[in-house]
């Protein structure tokens, strides 16, 4: 816990300064979220010893508590995906908000929000998540405006018998559980970083009749979902020359016949260039989730230290492709110019060079079709009544209904 108790003008230079900044690059859009993030003391959530300049960053997660390797498995979100969230759930004054996911901090700031005619539920499958919240929220004057239940959110919360208005989902979740649309009102909002083999997205879903419909979306990371909801990633490892690997990592369908990938990092490399390219500083996180969900084979690199590919980690990005006895990856070259980047592949395997244009063609397919327009996400349940989906939607079916991803009907066409 932090040490830092006491409210000082230093810590409120800081706040204001995050908020600012929060509202100068539109991360907060209304008055009552400029309001909380001024006025709830974040540094009193986070972890001892924790510097004000990293508390009050506006691009800074902060961990709560590590697993036994270390890994992160509970953390104080980022104020920027914390304040995008919230714009995206439209809270208002007397709305009842369930919050999945708990550390304090945004609880005490839906409280500002919805205020005291309004209600927040924050639940965590972890005792130790919980008595931490629940103790840092008392301490900070919230004790009596949020409920902290030690629960497994995947089964309907007891005792919770009027739907919510809103649920902020504050971990990864690669599908929607039931119980969360029980708990949720008939036109009502749930806010979720949403898995898609491999690639999330925090998206605003309105509840429209027996499915969700997207409002907004949000690039962003999160610890995954533990408890019932957890869906594990399956990695393989590909060993260099030295003993180092490098890991390819699957959420979805394992292409058959990984073992001929044995010894295929001894192999020539071989790269293709795609002509399709991009400027500094301009975001191409959909070209990411266009692989994920039109490329076949598609999975997430990992390279050990001492590998070739650790060696060269800013020309290449961690998408790649199986194909058969090859793999290809996503890679970048400067333009000649300076101003930006041409996207490419490169390859390791007998056949890269169709790996290789397996990617490339789905680079140029994203940037003539997809490139222009932000898809559209959707979630149907199971039993609910789905429409004839066409060749513009990309269909990922998950344990308990599909997810859709729609690109503008130009946007996927002759692919």
């Amino acid at each position: 816990m932090n040490t830092l108790r006491h409210e000082d003008a230093n810590a409120a230079e800081f706040r204001d300064a995050l908020v600012d900044t929060l509202l100068a690059n539109k991360m907060i859009t209304s008055p009552l979220v400029a309001r909380a993030f001024r006025t709830v003391p974040r540094h009193l959530f986070v972890a001892d010893g924790t510097p004000l300049e990293v508390t009050y960053n506006v691009d800074n997660s902060v961990a709560i508590k590590r697993d036994p390797d270390g890994v992160i498995i509970s953390s104080t979100s980022a104020a920027y995906i914390q304040a995008r969230m919230i714009e995206q759930a439209g809270l208002a004054e007397g709305m009842r908000v369930l919050e999945i996911g708990s550390g304090g901090f945004n609880a005490a700031l839906l409280a500002e929000i919805v205020g005291p005619d309004g209600q927040v539920v924050s639940v965590d499958i972890d005792p130790d998540v919980t008595d931490r919240a629940r103790e840092l929220l008392e301490q900070a004057g919230y004790g009596n405006r949020v409920d902290v239940v030690l629960a497994d959110a995947e089964n309907p919360l007891p005792g919770l018998h009027e739907p919510f208005d809103a649920i902020l989902v504050t971990v990864g979740a690669w599908d929607l559980a039931p119980a969360w649309l029980a708990h949720l009102t008939e036109g009502g909002m749930i806010v979720v970083p949403l898995r898609m083999n491999g690639v999330t997205r925090v998206i605003g879903f309105l509840r429209e009749g027996d499915h969700l419909a997207s409002t907004s979306s949000e690039v962003a990371g999160f610890v995954p979902m533990q408890g019932e909801g957890a869906r594990d990633e399956r990695v393989f490892l590909l060993p260099d020359r030295n003993g180092h690997h490098v890991k390819l990592r699957f959420e979805g369908d394992v292409p058959a016949g990984l073992d001929l990938l044995d010894g295929v990092l001894a192999t020539e490399r071989t790269e293709a260039w795609s002509g399709v390219t991009i400027k500094h500083g301009v975001s191409f996180a959909d070209l990411h989730l266009w692989l994920a969900v039109f490329l076949p084979g598609f999975c997430k690199l990992a390279a050990d230290e001492g590998t070739d590919l650790n060696s060269e980690r800013k020309s290449w990005f961690p998408f790649g492709v199986v194909h058969g006895d090859s793999f290809a990856y996503l890679a970048v070259r400067p333009l000649p110019d300076g101003g930006g980047s041409e996207f490419g592949a490169r390859a390791y395997g007998v056949h890269g060079d169709a790996a290789t244009t397996a990617m490339v063609e789905q680079i140029q397919a994203w940037d003539r079709r997809g490139r222009a327009d932000e898809p559209a996400f959707a979630y149907w349940p199971t039993g609910s009544d789905r429409p004839e989906f066409g060749k513009d939607t990309a269909v990922l079916v998950k344990a308990h209904g599909v997810a859709t991803i729609s690109w503008p009907p130009a946007a996927s066409a002759a692919r």
